[in-house]
């Protein structure tokens, strides 16, 4: 507590007790970085209090040299394996992530842009309270997203979740570009608002956004479409203009973490299965080094999303809602959306805009009706419906 009394009263120019009429000295949560307290404003608002680890500033790039010669001695023993880009990303990333400045930047910005979903709330940045090292938020209740039991407890439904979470990611990485790199479970909350008893899910952490730029964001819009459907062609076209060269197949099999079999029939049409989950991590071991290469050949702004994929599908594996078909048409309509919008960009003819704004229509019409009749499929209303009717006489 007197290293944290210490930063508050370098950045703040106040003592702890001037600013807070409470202060839980007990951590709400710890990391390598920093760690979390309750406090309580003096106007009696219940606040998050982010504090800086006081050595980590210094400490960093100690860190990171240490973890270059690392891996250079690991590169010296085993040539097939080059990690090397890992120390390229903490060089990069490091320095945001410790500058809690940017991350209630961070926070503005993508509240701004995911305004219209309603059931995401973004804790408030309190600027006044807020430095470097230091950042003050409002103070968000709920369960982790992984937690089932408080779920079950607080009469959450978890496909609702799932599939709410998909719609927010599907928006930052393929319409937005702007994307929330660490959803683990602890940056990501669950709750049911005490006033309108919907469920929302609060989203924490906003020091690590990957930026992706515009071709690089339609070419992966395009590649998951491909994959959806099972378009070998596109799958190999997209994948290569990646920069995965020929290990396109692999690059496939990485980004949806399934078999090159289902990948063949199309990701949306084929569960996963037990079998193919063990054919999966059999085969991560006996790829590495293929794997490795891979890596080192695709865009550096790939690789926070392949951390950000995997994180995504720990989730839904918990949730038992991995390769959910919601999750595969929130991805659909994100893509078709964000490819529309700039053929529409691009074009300089009215009718030509107009065109596309037709088929852009078409095509959201085809997932929505293809999104109903998989409702009408599972509803069990309709599956009585059609037994009571087919338990009606036939008229002679």
């Amino acid at each position: 507590m007197e290293e944290i009394r210490q930063v508050i009263r370098e950045d703040l120019g106040k003592e702890l007790s001037d600013l807070f009429i409470q202060f839980d000295e007990k951590p709400h949560g710890a990391a390598s970085l920093a760690q979390v307290h309750k406090a309580v404003l003096p106007d009696g608002r219940t606040v998050a209090v982010k504090v800086q680890h006081p050595k980590v500033q210094r400490q960093s790039s100690k860190d990171i040299v240490v973890m270059e010669f690392l891996l250079q001695v690991v590169h010296w023993l085993f040539p097939d394996f080059a990690f090397m880009w890992l120390v390229e990303e903490a060089k990069k990333n490091l320095p945001l992530e410790l500058d809690f400045l940017n991350e209630g930047r961070n926070a503005e910005k993508i509240a701004d842009m995911l305004r219209k979903f309603n059931f995401l709330k973004i804790p408030k940045i309190h600027w006044d309270l807020s430095t470097k090292r230091i950042l003050t938020m409002d103070f968000a209740e709920g369960g982790q997203v992984n937690d089932r039991e408080y779920m079950r407890k607080h009469g959450i439904n978890v496909n609702e979740i799932s599939q709410n979470l998909g719609k927010i990611y599907s928006e930052m990485i393929f319409v937005n570009g702007f994307v929330h790199c660490d959803p683990h479970p602890g940056n990501v909350l669950v709750r049911k608002c005490p006033e309108s008893n919907k469920t929302e899910i609060v989203l924490l952490d906003h020091g690590l956004y990957q930026v992706l730029n515009q071709d690089f964001r339609l070419d992966y819009c395009r590649l998951w479409q491909s994959l959806i459907k099972g378009d070998l062609k596109g799958i190999e076209r997209y994948s290569k203009r990646l920069g995965t060269g020929d290990l396109y197949p692999l690059f496939a099999c990485v980004l949806t973490a399934r078999s090159w079999t289902s990948v063949n029939a199309g990701i949306s049409q084929t569960p996963v299965t037990q079998s193919e989950d063990v054919e999966i991590r059999t085969n991560a071991a006996l790829y590495l080094p293929q794997i490795s290469e891979l890596l080192n050949r695709v865009p550096r702004q790939m690789l926070l999303l392949l951390k950000t994929n995997d994180l995504l599908r720990g989730i839904e594996t918990i949730l038992q809602t991995r390769a959910s078909s919601s999750s595969f048409i929130n991805m659909s309509r994100c893509c078709t959306r964000a490819i529309a919008r700039h053929k529409r960009n691009k074009s300089k003819s009215r009718s030509r805009r107009l065109r596309i704004s037709l088929s852009e229509c078409w095509s959201l019409c085809q997932i929505d009706l293809y999104e109903l009749v998989l409702w009408l499929r599972s509803s069990t209303l309709v599956r009585w419906v059609f037994y009571l009717f087919s338990c009606l006489p036939y008229p002679n």
